[in-house]
């Protein structure tokens, strides 16, 4: 199971780390860091929920990992001072906190953390694999299914609905699928209400477990 670097380096280290730069509010949808930018800031995620993204040379994109409350973002290009290998979006709005690339790695040194960030990094490469693998094998309403689960786990909120504010065809790339395959694998779910198409765009996830208990079931 996932675990967030809040509960890796404990309330009180993260606190201090939040103590490094001011919270800031972006809106769904926005850029927060993007593939192949140098690694100039780390993100702490105070609130909100993220897709983190690979795109291939002919624009196409993936859905790696999403990220929820808790989680560092783009540590691993400033730790070893490479390019972001992947670009991360707000999948709703989000509360960051940008601390730059020298503040973030002296704190890491004062509080000897290089080593547990890199195994948590590990983790998550073991993570991304079997995200990949599941994009290999898996039908289209199972991947969707999990896509959609992975981001209300995200979520910072507990309300009985989640706002998933992509489009349909940004879904259908990140699963890589087709946007028929898509809107088809949705169809069953908005008639048993487990879905809905919002009116400011995008999707209200209603009941993640019925979604994904049916799409294993058709699988």
């Amino acid at each position: 199971m996932y675990q967030s670097h809040l509960e890796l380096i404990g309330g009180s280290l993260w606190s201090a780390l939040q103590g490094l730069a001011p919270q800031r509010v972006r809106p769904a949808r926005s850029l927060l860091l993007r593939q192949g930018d140098p690694a100039t800031h780390v993100i702490m995620l105070d609130a909100g929920s993220t897709l983190v993204t690979l795109t291939g040379q002919r624009g196409e994109r993936a859905l790696l990992a999403v990220r929820g409350a808790g989680a560092l973002l783009g540590e691993l290009a400033v730790l070893d001072e490479q390019p972001r290998t992947a670009s991360v979006i707000a999948a709703e709005a989000c509360h960051v906190r940008i601390v730059p690339a020298s503040d973030f790695l002296a704190f890491v040194e004062e509080h000897h953390l290089l080593a547990p960030l890199l195994r948590h990094a590990i983790n998550r490469v073991r993570e991304g694999q079997a995200v990949r693998l599941e994009l290999s094998t898996a039908s289209v309403p199972v991947r969707l299914a999990s896509a959609l689960g992975r981001l209300s786990d995200a979520a910072s909120s507990a309300a009985t609905g989640l706002v998933v504010r992509l489009t349909q065809t940004e879904l259908s790339q990140m699963i890589g699928a087709s946007r028929n395959a898509v809107g088809n694998a949705l169809r069953p779910w908005r008639e048993e209400g487990w879905v809905a198409t919002e009116s400011g765009g995008g999707l209200l996830i209603r009941n993640i477990g019925a979604i994904q208990s049916h799409a294993h079931t058709q699988a």
